[in-house]
């Protein structure tokens, strides 16, 4: 019978029948480095501890790492853990089969991806100073199960500071916390569903998985068109409606002022996604859509923007009748983002750590913009360059077709926004351009990549 051994230095499975001799020994750890599932470069028991649980005398174990050592299995170093030297010719061979899950992934060398900040801006220092402080101010309770709302702090400190910098009308009770704005839309789409609401507008073209996200959730998916001065709410028949008033996701527009108004006035619950509302650039800020009409408008933002998407850190501002069914729906869900990552934020906010960084964070994305604006082609005229992290090129339905390999040839991970589209018949066409996207010593190599491709496709302006 084989039996599960585990090290009390490291935990390692090995299928070695007791009693079975130092040769069968060293084929179970042969067999678990070539299978992978002793990973290079991974630390593994050290002769004593191994020794201690599989219950033999630690000369034997130290006789088979000396075998495998000297075949090239293990590492050996003098006051250094032992560790695994090799894959195995099995782990080998998998991760280079045409079939395996790991050769057909290719990872693009540069990437514009739409609607991704740099990563190499997240505020280290500042997450850990506020992350220490946290740990050694905050009660023990903090560490059971939270509120379904999220953590009260958190709420408070959102409703200030959400007040302040973007205009929202926010009460803490009228606050709660998701993991980003998947999870809203998903939240959203059951709560509206348990008062009877089951179709949800979209503006036409937007990110379709968020539409995905909302229909998973039941909620029956309708277009409405935008122009240049946003969603046309002329066309808004829908109960619900979620919009990008700031800075439409794909286009860039901004609505427009009497728009803005109407749509508060339609009737339907409007959800306004701020997902980058702090990135203004070109003009004064565009306050929030839901100081018109709290009691109508849904505000969501999240931290994926401004820190970090990894973070899952987002709320909702609702109207009064909306708490109770989004929480209903929030606390089903089961998930909820964690506690700690929940205060820190609370904690980076109220000491004046998230506004430095939102205002270098601004800067930075700026001179990106104006980089890659400068850069661009003459007969390229982008849109939705006042704000955000990423700008609109149109181009014909040609030349967007073009895209998928041309950026392939030159490894780049780039989006064409047809796909977005809700109107499959006659679909907007063109490229969304991450700016924020790439890392800073990669932002260079991916607007060239960019631009290589452009030259491949000859764009020219949407018909």
């Amino acid at each position: 019978m084989v039996d599960t051994w585990t090290s009390s230095s490291v935990d390692a499975h090995l299928d070695w029948i007791p009693g079975s001799g130092r040769k069968n020994l060293a084929n179970a750890i042969r067999a678990a480095i070539r299978d992978g599932r002793w990973r290079p470069d991974a630390i593994i028991p050290s002769t004593r501890a191994l020794a201690a649980d599989l219950g033999v005398a630690r000369g034997t174990v130290t006789r088979v790492y000396a075998d495998l050592t000297a075949e090239g299995y293990l590492r050996t170093s003098q006051g250094a853990p032992t560790r695994v030297a090799t894959a195995g010719a099995a782990a080998l061979a998998a991760l280079s089969s045409p079939d395996s899950a790991y050769a057909r992934k290719s990872t693009p060398r540069w990437t514009l991806m739409p609607g991704r900040p740099d990563p190499s801006l997240f505020p280290r220092d500042q997450w850990l100073i506020s992350t220490r402080r946290v740990l050694q101010h905050t009660p023990n309770d903090t560490f059971g199960y939270g509120e379904p709302s999220g953590s009260l702090v958190l709420r408070t400190t959102l409703a200030a500071y959400l007040g302040r910098s973007r205009g929202v009308l926010a009460d803490p009770a009228r606050i709660v916390i998701v993991a980003g704005f998947t999870q809203a839309m998903t939240v959203l789409g059951h709560a509206l569903a348990d008062l009877g609401v089951h179709e949800m507008a979209f503006e036409d073209p937007s990110i379709i998985r968020f539409r995905q996200f909302a229909a998973g959730a039941g909620q029956r998916i309708v277009g409405v068109p935008v122009d240049r001065d946003g969603l046309r709410v002329d066309e808004l028949t829908s109960p619900a409606v979620v919009v990008t008033p700031a800075h439409q996701a794909p286009l860039g527009v901004t609505m427009a002022p009497a728009r803005r108004t109407a749509l508060t006035r339609s009737g339907a619950i409007v959800i306004e996604d701020d997902y980058d509302g702090e990135f203004r650039f070109d003009r004064q800020q565009v306050g929030a859509l839901q100081a018109l009409a709290p009691e109508r408008v849904v505000y969501a933002g999240t931290a994926s923007k401004s820190l970090s998407p990894s973070l899952r850190l987002g709320w909702l501002v609702l109207p009064r009748a909306l708490v109770d069914p989004v929480i209903a729906a929030l606390t089903r869900s089961g998930a909820q983002p964690p506690m700690i990552d929940q205060l820190v934020l609370a904690d980076l906010i109220s000491s004046g750590a998230f506004d430095r960084h939102i205002r270098r964070s601004r800067l930075y994305y700026r001179a990106r913009r104006d980089r890659l604006v400068a850069a661009l082609p003459d007969h390229v005229r982008p849109d939705g360059i006042s704000a955000g992290l990423q700008l609109f090129v149109p181009l014909s339905a040609r030349a967007e077709a073009a895209i998928p390999a041309s950026a392939a040839r030159h490894s780049l991970a780039i989006e064409p926004v047809s796909p977005h589209a809700i109107r499959a018949d006659d679909p907007l066409t063109g490229l969304m351009i991450g700016y924020g996207a790439p890392p800073k010593p990669a932002f260079t190599g991916a607007v060239d990549a960019l631009l290589a491709v452009l030259r491949d496709v000859s764009p020219g302006p949407a018909a």
